[in-house]
């Protein structure tokens, strides 16, 4: 049965790609916007995104929860109708539409020569990270859920390999052995640290234990590298402003817990920033 489910999936996402691709990047990122918003809904539970923003406690921001969702929608089917253009971004037929702030941080990584750890969540067209950073000849692995969809996840990794990052790592126990071994080679990572990791440990997120990777603590214990957090935001629907901050240096004596949540709460001030750009749809929460 779940084979079929997800082949049948297949055939409408590739289907859908399609027509992304023979509208062009504009209209299809519009389409995208279209459909989430009016079936989004359909395919996430209301009571995990109501729980989530009261979780993240958005309310006392004084921001209203449909416009939140709705622009969260927004989002999301702009970010699935990207990636028929991911290879446009890739060859720089759409620069134009790629802010880049803190290029000078990557230029400092590329002089030292020495790997760092990339951390970010999913903001907005996430995928962007990784290949700006590989564009401006840093060596990089990016770290990667692989989709539960078999069919949809080959197109994905062939996708990610081809135009995004061509070293690719998949969470789990055996990619964490992978992660140490490109380190040690002088390969930077890129992580997102906002997912619900089972091998992760439960760190607070805004003031609530959330399962959270300590991946990016664990390289820092080891070879006392620093950290890079960088933010996407999309603005004026079609454009985007990628953030490289400075890198921030751990002590020697703080451990494991300490660091994660230093990373969450950075994690927190970005997405209190703009909460509909966040994908809101994960159960982050979930024990």
């Amino acid at each position: 049965m779940k084979f079929i489910k997800y082949f049948l999936q297949y055939l409408i996402i590739m289907t859908f790609f399609i027509i992304f691709k023979i509208l062009g990047y504009k209209k299809s990122s519009d389409l995208g916007a279209f459909m989430f918003i009016k079936i989004g809904h359909f395919f996430r539970s209301k009571k995990i995104l109501e729980k989530n923003l009261n979780n993240i406690n958005i309310y006392s921001q004084d921001k209203d929860y449909n416009k939140i969702v709705s622009e969260m929608w927004e989002n999301y089917g702009r970010i699935f109708a990207d990636y028929a253009s991911i290879k446009n971004f890739r060859n720089d037929k759409l620069e134009k539409f790629i802010e880049i702030e803190g290029i000078e941080v990557l230029e400092k990584i590329k002089n030292k020569k020495k790997p760092v750890i990339f951390i970010s969540g999913h903001f907005n067209n996430f995928e962007l990270m990784a290949m700006i950073i590989e564009k401006n000849a840093i060596n990089l692995s990016a770290i990667y859920r692989p989709l539960n969809n078999i069919f949809l996840n080959k197109i994905m990794e062939n996708i990610r390999k081809k135009y995004i990052c061509k070293k690719q790592i998949k969470k789990g126990l055996s990619g964490s052995r992978d992660i140490l071994k490109s380190f040690k080679q002088g390969s930077s990572v890129a992580i997102m640290i906002d997912q619900r990791v089972t091998e992760g440990k439960k760190i607070p997120f805004f003031n609530k234990v959330a399962m959270t990777t300590t991946i990016p603590a664990q390289l820092i214990k080891r070879f006392n590298c620093e950290v890079v957090p960088v933010h996407i935001e999309r603005y004026k629907k079609y454009h985007f402003k990628i953030n490289f901050n400075e890198a921030i240096k751990f002590s020697n004596n703080e451990d494991l817990e300490e660091i994660t949540l230093k990373l969450n709460k950075w994690l927190e001030k970005m997405i209190i920033r703009n909460p509909s750009q966040w994908i809101l749809t994960h159960n982050r929460w979930k024990l």
